[in-house]
């Protein structure tokens, strides 16, 4: 018999995210997850939780600024997505993004590279941003 969790997965609490899509010479930043979290290993865009009482734009800035060691200026929502791993169902909202001051560092990730939009197809994204890395490979060809 199952419980009321497996039955329900739709039930979970959706934890709100957000990420960066940072363009510099016609490249965009993705950023590598370290291997011992989860979904490690795979490519994302520079972000994370937004915290209680936080807008999206100032948790992007934070996370930014904790991950990468720079100043984020916010733009406007690319594109928004919910998606369900087995473990969460997150929002994620993904801003346009330009970096304000200092220079990537990878901080908290096990890579940090500048990829040509038509390239992240290539590359192994989590799947919450497999529907988004479609949509700038498609918009930005």
């Amino acid at each position: 018999m199952k419980n009321a969790a497996e039955e329900k997965p739709f039930m979970k609490n959706v934890v709100e995210v957000v990420a960066a899509l940072i363009e510099k010479d016609g490249k965009l930043l993705i950023c590598r997850r370290p291997a011992d979290k989860a979904r490690g290993l795979l490519w994302e865009f520079a972000g994370g939780k937004v915290e209680a009482g936080e807008t999206k734009e100032a948790a992007l800035v934070r996370e930014c600024r904790e991950e990468l060691a720079v100043t984020l200026f916010v733009g406007d929502v690319y594109a928004e997505v919910t998606h369900t791993y087995p473990d969460l169902t997150i929002h994620l909202t993904l801003f346009r993004a330009a970096i304000a001051a200092g220079e990537p560092q990878a901080l908290e990730h096990a890579q940090l590279c500048w990829a040509a939009p038509a390239d992240l197809p290539s590359f192994d994204f989590c799947p919450a941003d497999t529907e988004i890395v479609a949509k700038i490979a498609k918009e930005f060809a």
